[in-house]
């Protein structure tokens, strides 16, 4: 069977990684737009019409007027963007989330793409309440290092074109504390309120590492680093793209650093425990090109079509 896809936003940085994937895939026709016409409504409405599943890398606002333009109860909507992260009538699109999780993207008609610092935070820090180890009240920071990819294409030239030596440098920002993926963050775990969150953004392409901290005598049950490897290693049992690394293997550094880039080129998220019986450390790391955007996307969709959810993956 083949499958109609049309990328709305094809010529931006996710759409283009989705376009990668999908020209793998004998089972998918890519319907394209012509460029002068990717911002008529009337063109777009017809593609997304004509489309088993028309995904969405769009700001917020085109985004929803996309979601607008659709005029048939066929088409599969799945959205890159912001706009559709904590609505609860949205199917959220990390099916490793818990159980039942592959039955609602099957399902579903509207799917939203975890933004990709909230994919790390949410794979670590989720089962850490289903399982009872922290309250939902439980306060948590969370410091995240992303590759410039993710700041869309303005970034990006900005990086690649005579950079100013401040370029050179790690850059933390959204320093107001009030980052966009933060209602997602805590919606998506269960948390009460959201984390302290700081975003830096370095000199590398694509790549980010996502780091909790916890205070194992504050937690509402008490686990040594180990025991938390575990857990989370038989939470995420038989995943395909979540892959928890063993405790204390020095094969996890390179000389005791960890490669943020360790999961580029794949839809893997990698996740470790670091720490002591005191102080620990829990960190993901992902390509946030490939699980944290168009890896994410094309996974939902293969869900929701029936097909083998690692096609055109690798």
């Amino acid at each position: 069977m083949t499958f109609k896809v049309f990328v709305d936003g094809q010529e931006g940085t996710v759409g283009l990684q989705i376009n990668e994937y999908l020209a793998k895939r004998p089972d998918v026709k890519a319907l394209a737009i012509e460029p002068e016409r990717r911002k008529d409504p009337a063109a777009r409405k017809a593609l997304i019409d004509a489309s088993d599943v028309t995904i969405l890398c769009l700001p917020d606002a085109a985004a929803r007027e996309s979601v607008s333009l659709a005029g048939n109860e066929r088409t599969c909507l799945i959205d890159a963007s912001t706009a559709h992260r904590t609505d609860p009538a949205w199917a959220y699109g990390l099916p490793e989330l818990e159980r039942g999780q592959r039955e609602r993207l099957r399902a579903s008609k509207r799917i939203a793409v975890p933004g990709c610092h909230a994919t790390g935070f949410v794979l670590l820090v989720h089962p850490l309440l289903k399982g009872g180890w922290i309250a939902p009240d439980h306060p948590l920071d969370c410091y995240s290092l992303t590759g410039y990819s993710g700041g869309g294409k303005k970034m990006i030239e900005s990086y690649r074109t005579n950079p100013p030596p401040s370029l050179s440098s790690p850059r933390p920002y959204a320093l107001g504390l009030e980052h966009k993926h933060l209602p997602e963050m805590r919606m998506r775990t269960g948390l009460r309120e959201p984390p302290v969150f700081s975003p830096v953004v370095a000199a590398f392409y694509k790549g980010m590492a996502v780091s909790v901290f916890l205070h194992p005598a504050r937690m509402a049950r008490r686990a040594a680093p180990g025991e938390l490897r575990n857990y989370l290693a038989d939470y995420y049992a038989g995943e395909r793209f979540v892959r928890v690394m063993p405790f204390g293997d020095e094969s996890n550094l390179d000389g005791g650093f960890l490669d943020v880039q360790g999961c580029n080129g794949t839809n893997r998220a990698d996740l470790f425990v670091f720490g002591t019986p005191d102080r620990l450390l829990l960190v993901a790391r992902l390509d946030n090109l490939g699980k944290g955007a168009g890896g994410a996307a094309v996974q939902s969709m293969n869900i929701h079509l029936g097909v083998d959810e690692a096609l055109g993956l690798g």
